[in-house]
């Protein structure tokens, strides 16, 4: 039997469209690339969320001499998120990146560890995590962790 996945989402072509919420979470994200340390790479990452009760934390990714100690923006923060205020759902999420200084044209997306993680704090939340992924020439709202990663991991 043959079987399709249809994941719905939003894009944009500018902050400026994105609801006032999603248009401030993102510049946290935008501004957190430059708290990167990336000096091999040179791809910056920024990562924020908004908590249930308004809060916003935000992080960057950290690369090491020791490859591959690095630690991606999304679960820098979310580990932070998770010692620091472990009760408290995530509402969003919001990722940009920049090559050098500038932002990237098309959005970046988590890599499959991140994603993973991401759906642990929407599974600890109990509620869907939305995600907001920016870039120059657009910028993609995700309802759901779930739509990242249709075949997750979650045999426990």
């Amino acid at each position: 039997m043959k079987k399709k996945i249809v994941i719905e989402y939003q894009e944009f072509t500018s902050a400026g469209l994105l609801a006032k919420d999603d248009a401030e979470l993102l510049e946290a994200a935008v501004s957190a690339t430059d708290f990167s340390y990336s000096p091999f790479s040179k791809f910056r990452v920024g990562a924020a969320v908004r908590m249930a009760d308004g809060r916003i934390f935000k992080a960057a990714n950290q690369e090491s001499e020791a490859f591959p100690s690095g630690m991606c923006a999304e679960r820098s923060l979310l580990y932070y998120v998770f010692s620091k205020c472990p009760d408290v759902p995530i509402e969003a999420m919001a990722i940009a990146a920049k090559k050098g200084r500038k932002l990237t044209a098309t959005p970046t997306r988590p890599c499959g560890a991140c994603i993973q993680v991401m759906l642990d704090a929407q599974k600890r939340g109990g509620r869907p995590i939305r995600v907001i992924l920016g870039a120059q020439e657009k910028i993609e709202v995700i309802s759901s962790v779930n739509d990242l990663i249709p075949f997750s991991f979650d045999n426990f």
